[in-house]
C-alpha cells in the first residue's frame, strides 16, 4: 500500500454495529458514521443460501437443460445440468462468493450421460445458491463450497489454488507454498480467500480443522439422515459476521445481547484470537441502532425517493425482475455550465445507486435513467463512476455503457429476497400497485353499475331502489361535484338512491343492494 493509500485508510473509521432482538437481528456497517451496508436475518427464516442438502432427483428436463431435485422444502430446488459435476475454474473466479453461477456455460455431459448418473429417483448432494424468490423454488448447485475464515474447502475437487483477487506474485507463491504443506483428505480441495493475504501459516491450519470438523459432520449426516435433509447449515448472521467481515480495516464490532457477544467473542477467539478485543459490549440506555444513528439513515434509504447532497434526488422503484432508478436534479445550484452541473448530479447519483444496491440488497435488471448527457466524454466518466464504486459490492455486478437514450442498464447478482421484501408485505389496498383508483373514477363506475341496474329492471317490469354502500371518501364526491347527476338519475328512472359510508371500507369497494328485500345486486372488493 502505497503513503496516499494508508493515509486515506487511516482517516477511516468501520464500524459494524450488531442489533440482536428475539425476532430479528440487524447488522450495520458504519464508515465514519455513515451507513455503507446493512442485513437482516429473522428468527423464524431458514438460513437457505450457502445450506448444503442431500436431495431426491424429481425429474430431468432436457429441453431446460435442468433437473428438478426434492430437497424438503415447499418447492423443488433447480439445478443446471452444468452444475451437477465439478467446475474447477469457476470455483476460484471468486471465492468471496459462494455461490457459482454458470448460467449460459455448456454442460459437460451429455442428456444421455446425466440421465445415466442422475436418473429419477436418485440422491444427489447440493448446495443452494439462490434462495427462492416469488414463486420460483431456490437453485442449487452439485459444485459444493464450505466458506471458512481464509479458506474454500471443496469437496469433489482436488484444486488447490489462490483468489484471483490476490494481485501480488510473491504473496501468491507464499499461499501456494503454505497450501501445499496442509493435510488435505482425498476428493476435498481448497482456495485461499482473499482476506488471507497476510496470514499466517498458523492461522491456515487452525481454519483448516475447523472446516475438516464439519466435513466429518456432514459426512456423517450423509450417511444417518434421510432423504430429504438438510447436512450442512450457514451460520447464523452473528457467527458470518465474524467469519467474513472482521478484516483489518474494520475498527470495532458492537453488539448489544449479551449472549451473542460472548459467542462472537468465542468464534473470533478461535478463527482470530487477536481480535477478540475488536468485539465490543454497548449497554447504553437507548438503542444501539438509535445510539450510532442508524435508525434515521434506515429510514432515509429505504424512501422510495432518496435525496442527493447535491440537491439532486433519486427514485428508486422496486419489481420482482428489474429495478428502475430515475436521476432527478432537483434543487440543485451549480456555479458552472449546465453540462458541468448535470455532470456533477449524475456522478454524484451512480455512487448512492451503488450504495442503495447494497443497502436494499437489490438485485436483477437495474436501470438508471441518467441526466442526458450530451458530451461523450462525460458519459464515460460516469460509467468508470459507477464501475469503480461497484467493486465493493461483494454481488456480482456487470455494467453496460451509456446508451444512446441517455439509459445505464446493468446487471446484480440476486442471491436472496431484497431487504424491503423482507421487512415488507403487498399493500391490503393498492395491492403492489402503489395507488388507487380516485374518488371521481369510483363515482364513475358506480353510476355507470347503476345505470344498468336500473334499465335491466325497467326491462323486465320490476323496481328497484337501489341501496349503495361505499367509502366515505367517495361518499364525499357524490355528495358534492356528482349530487346534480344523481338527482337526474332518480328522476329518469322514478327511483330513489340510498348511499351509505362504511369508515373501514376499501377506497376501491361498493355494493349495490335493493333496499327493499336486502337483495345484494351488484358487489366489487
Amino acid at each position: 500500500m502505497n503513503l496516499f493509500g494508508w493515509l486515506k485508510r487511516s482517516q477511516l473509521k468501520r464500524e459494524i454495529i450488531v442489533n440482536v432482538e428475539t425476532l430479528e437481528t440487524r447488522v450495520a456497517v458504519l464508515e465514519n458514521g455513515r451507513l455503507e451496508e446493512f442485513m437482516v436475518e429473522h428468527s423464524e427464516d431458514e438460513r437457505l443460501v450457502g445450506s448444503i442438502f442431500k436431495g431426491r432427483i424429481q425429474n430431468l428436463e432436457n429441453d431446460l437443460q435442468a433437473a428438478f431435485v426434492d430437497i424438503g422444502l415447499k418447492k423443488n430446488a433447480f439445478l443446471h445440468y452444468w452444475d451437477m459435476t465439478p467446475d474447477v475454474d469457476a470455483l476460484m473466479d471468486d471465492d468471496d462468493d459462494h455461490s457459482q453461477q454458470r448460467k449460459g456455460r455448456k454442460s459437460r455431459l451429455s442428456d444421455a450421460e446425466i440421465a445415466a448418473r442422475f436418473p429419477p429417483g436418485s440422491e444427489i448432494i447440493v448446495q443452494v445458491t439462490k434462495g427462492p424468490i416469488s414463486t420460483k423454488g431456490p437453485r442449487v448447485t452439485a459444485n459444493l463450497s464450505i466458506p471458512g475464515r481464509y479458506l474454500v474447502m471443496m469437496p469433489g475437487t482436488r484444486v488447490r489454488g489462490v483468489s484471483k483477487k490476490i494481485g501480488d506474485a510473491k504473496e501468491r507463491l507464499r499461499l501456494k507454498k503454505i497450501l501445499d504443506k496442509l493435510p488435505l483428505p482425498d476428493n476435498v480441495g481448497l482456495v485461499v480467500r482473499t482476506v488471507g493475504a497476510g496470514a499466517s501459516s498458523r492461522a491456515f491450519a487452525r481454519d483448516l480443522r475447523n472446516l475438516l470438523s464439519i466435513w466429518n459432520e456432514m459426512q456423517q449426516n450423509v450417511k444417518s439422515l434421510h432423504t430429504p435433509c438438510c447436512i450442512f447449515q450457514e451460520p447464523d448472521l452473528c457467527e458470518r459476521v465474524v467469519r467474513d467481515w472482521l478484516t483489518e480495516e474494520v475498527d470495532s464490532i458492537v453488539i448489544d445481547e449479551e449472549k451473542s457477544y460472548t459467542r462472537m467473542r468465542e468464534v473470533t477467539g478461535f478463527i482470530s484470537p487477536r481480535s477478540k478485543s475488536r468485539i465490543r459490549r454497548y449497554d447504553g440506555d437507548v438503542g444501539i441502532f438509535e445510539h450510532y444513528g442508524i435508525e434515521r439513515q434506515l429510514s432515509e434509504a429505504f424512501a422510495r425517493q432518496v435525496s442527493l447532497k447535491s440537491g439532486g434526488y433519486l427514485v428508486i422503484d422496486e419489481t420482482e425482475a428489474l429495478i428502475a432508478v430515475d436521476v432527478n436534479t432537483g434543487h440543485y445550484k451549480g456555479n458552472g455550465s449546465q453540462e458541468e452541473a448535470i455532470l456533477e448530479v449524475n456522478l454524484e447519483a451512480v455512487e448512492e445507486v451503488a450504495r442503495q444496491l447494497r443497502l436494499r440488497n437489490i438485485g436483477g435488471l437495474v436501470v438508471l435513467d441518467l441526466i442526458d448527457m450530451k458530451s461523450r466524454k462525460h458519459q464515460n466518466q460516469v460509467y468508470k463512476a459507477i464501475k469503480a464504486a461497484l467493486k465493493r459490492d461483494r454481488a456480482r455486478t456487470n455494467v453496460l455503457p451509456i446508451s444512446e437514450l441517455g439509459l445505464l442498464e446493468m446487471s446484480r447478482q440476486r442471491q436472496d429476497r431484497s431487504i424491503l421484501s423482507m421487512l415488507s408485505s403487498r399493500c391490503p389496498y393498492c395491492h403492489g400497485h402503489g395507488v388507487v383508483k380516485s374518488p371521481m373514477a369510483i363515482s364513475i363506475e358506480v353510476q355507470r353499475r347503476l345505470v344498468a341496474i336500473l334499465k335491466k329492471a325497467q326491462l323486465e317490469g320490476r323496481t328497484v331502489t337501489p341501496k349503495v354502500i361505499i367509502a366515505p371518501q367517495v361518499m364525499q364526491r357524490l355528495r358534492t361535484d356528482d349530487a346534480e347527476i344523481l338527482a337526474k338519475l332518480q328522476k329518469d328512472f322514478s327511483t330513489r338512491l340510498t348511499f351509505v359510508s362504511e369508515l373501514h371500507r376499501h377506497p376501491e369497494a361498493f355494493s349495490i343492494l335493493d333496499a327493499a328485500t336486502s337483495q345484494v345486486l351488484y358487489s366489487q372488493s
